[in-house]
């Protein structure tokens, strides 16, 4: 990896070309990724790729007037000082909120780059194309943002809104409420009979542990496989099977936890409690 201070001109404006190419592909993936259930976020996404690819034909031509024809293999990868990025744009389903973040760390990260290249040259006509392309990347920033309002009108976005929480409903909260559900019920009968077999906290709260990692263990797997999410739209599910997991498990050791009490009676009597608040909340 090289420095960023010791690349020269002609590598900078590479890594810019660079720069830009990757980024219109980017924002083409957001927008294919968004577009089922978000077809304005995705029709932002469409406008900001089209002009990262004008970006990428103004850079080039200025490029080849200074330099000619080849273009060294330059990416970011290859400079330090550049944060890694995640690949969210091969991840499905995308999440709105963090795909409109991660573009607005894009644009930050490319203005910063230009002002950046702009410092570090002393050649006078460089540092002239290098503030061009710094003021061209402001005014992609201002286009984002113009594009945005132009686009995801009030309406839009409350519309979006909604489909991503009925997202965040199907993904998280009814697997989760599946799982405690579950978790709360099927650990009584074990927990109650080592309880009153033993009159033992300790053995009864092992017991309940068990029974609620198992539990948990089997309702996340069972989650997971039952439905792939491609028909019903209830996101990965793995997620989903380790939010039915977690949550059954914790279901399990709200009854179980009060035998860590060392008086038997004690503890029971809380057990009892927390079993009839858990079944006040279902309903």
């Amino acid at each position: 990896m090289k420095r960023f201070a010791e690349l020269t001109e002609q590598e900078i404006l590479a890594l810019a070309i660079t720069n830009e190419d990757e980024d219109s592909r980017i924002y083409r993936g957001f927008s294919e990724g968004l577009r089922a259930k978000y077809p304005a976020s995705a029709k932002v996404f469409d406008e900001m790729a089209e002009e990262e690819v004008r970006h990428r034909s103004m850079l080039f031509d200025l490029y080849r007037t200074k330099f000619g024809e080849y273009l060294p293999l330059i990416r970011r990868q290859d400079v330090k000082g550049f944060i890694p990025k995640k690949p969210l744009w091969l991840m499905h389903p995308l999440n709105l909120d963090e795909v409109r973040k991660f573009a607005e760390n894009m644009e930050y990260e490319a203005a910063r780059f230009y002002r950046r290249a702009t410092e570090t040259t002393r050649d006078t006509s460089v540092r002239q194309l290098l503030v061009e392309l710094a003021e061209a990347e402001v005014e992609h920033e201002s286009l984002a943002h113009k594009l945005g309002q132009q686009i995801l009108t009030p309406s839009a976005r409350a519309k979006e809104d909604e489909t991503a929480r009925r997202m965040f409903v199907l993904q998280y909260v009814q697997p989760g409420l599946a799982g405690l559900m579950d978790g709360s019920v099927s650990t009584l009968a074990p927990l109650f009979a080592a309880a009153f077999a033993t009159h033992n906290t300790w053995e009864t709260f092992l017991v309940g542990l068990a029974a609620s990692v198992g539990a948990g263990i089997s309702m996340g797997f069972a989650e997971a496989l039952s439905d792939d999410g491609s028909l019903t739209g209830r996101g990965a599910p793995l997620v989903r099977g380790a939010v039915c997991g977690v949550m059954t498990a914790i279901g399990g050791l709200g009854h179980t936890l009060p035998y860590l009490i060392p008086n038997f009676w004690t503890a029971t009597a809380v057990a009892i409690a927390v079993v009839a608040v858990q079944k006040l909340g279902m309903r």
